[in-house]
């Protein structure tokens, strides 16, 4: 029986009726760019996250890119992120014209070592920017202590960890939270849609002139602005959603412990660590195999779903070439690329599924 890496219709179909008058509510509405529905969204995922407010705008790329310039930073300033994650991390410091400054990951939780990061840090450095992979949170205790020694702006790239916490705190209430909703993560709508949260009024302020052509008033520009605002019908369907996130969340926990029982003690994987000052999300379930291309033939050969997030680290990919890195220079984050495997962890995965994969993964290993 196939078993898919991810299936959004099975989710879909448990909260048609409600998404459907959410949608509806939208059309009847005729506010269709930011109006009532964005404000409530903004104001519900700001409650969840923790913090004063949350703004939303076009995308999760958006997001990381309108925090980095509400923090100030400028062409020639350098931000020191993970090199181990989706290419928009990057991306966005580069649209402004700063330097990524990769610093090298922990092996076991694949974020951002905290005593690389400060390794990193040079005169020209302005901020940190760490990725919550995998849904599990950074050491932020630590990411913290490192960001008030050096004055630096904090902008945690979160789009695979919503809902996740350290110390009991949720990511994103840091610093400058970065949100993505595309419609694989935890919290997803029927598109691209992203947020930023922040406790600071006038950063606030900042994103929505920022978002909206840096418009106070239709017609006057006070800033070069972007065009990236959420859409209502996004913020509709992200309203219903946000209610079953923590319930989704316990279910792929959950699901990471079916796991973790069946593949317990199996020769060639290592588990997931899971750090146990923070509260993991499992945006994915990676575990790191040495022979991880034969074993992801074998699981395609079966018909069973697995991603490989991610095949190149950023500091070896050809769009960053300029900045000169070679092979060996972050052998963490090296190591990963060569060894991790994502397997399905939706949370309307069936006990089947989870067991006909554990199953396909130890036989493949009594071969």
């Amino acid at each position: 029986m196939p078993v898919p890496f991810f299936d959004i219709k099975r989710q879909i179909s448990t909260q048609k009726a409600e998404l459907l008058r959410g949608l509806e509510a939208t059309m009847d509405s005729g506010a269709f760019i930011l109006g009532p529905q964005v404000e409530a969204f903004e104001a519900e995922f700001a409650a969840y996250c923790g913090t004063r407010y949350a703004v939303g705008v076009a995308s999760g790329t958006d997001a990381l890119l309108l925090a980095l310039l509400a923090a100030g930073i400028k062409a020639g300033d350098e931000i020191v992120t993970s090199p181990f994650t989706f290419v928009a991390t990057a991306e966005a410091i580069n649209y402004i014209g700063a330097k990524p400054v990769f610093a090298d990951i922990d092996p076991r939780t694949f974020n951002l070592d905290p005593t690389a990061v400060e390794k990193k840090i040079t005169k020209k450095t302005k901020a940190i920017l760490p990725v919550h992979i995998y849904g599990q949170a950074c050491r932020m205790d630590k990411i913290v202590e490192t960001t008030k020694t050096y004055n630096l702006a904090l902008i945690e790239d979160c789009a695979q960890a919503t809902g996740a916490e350290w110390a009991g705190k949720k990511v994103g209430s840091f610093g400058l939270g970065a949100f993505s909703f595309f419609p694989t993560k935890n919290l997803g709508c029927f598109g691209d849609g992203g947020a930023v949260t922040t406790n600071d009024e006038n950063i606030a302020k900042q994103l929505k002139i920022l978002r909206n052509h840096g418009t106070t008033k239709t017609y006057h520009h006070d800033l070069i602005g972007y065009n990236s605002r959420l859409d209502a019908l996004q913020a509709g369907v992200l309203r219903p959603r946000l209610n079953m996130l923590d319930g989704w969340a316990e279910k792929r926990r959950n699901n990471a412990n079916k796991y973790r029982s069946l593949l317990k003690g199996a020769d060639g994987i290592a588990l997931p660590y899971e750090d146990p000052s923070g509260k993991h999300t499992y945006n994915q379930f990676v575990i790191k195999v040495k022979d991880r291309d034969k074993l992801f033939g074998y699981l395609q050969e079966k018909k069973i779903g697995c991603m490989v997030y991610y095949p190149l680290s950023l500091h070896l990919q050809k769009a960053f070439e300029y900045l000169g890195h070679k092979k060996g220079d972050l052998p963490n984050a090296e190591k990963a690329q060569d060894e991790v495997l994502a397997l399905p962890i939706f949370p309307e995965l069936t006990d089947g599924e989870i067991e006909e994969t554990a199953s396909a993964i130890k036989e493949f290993f009594k071969k």
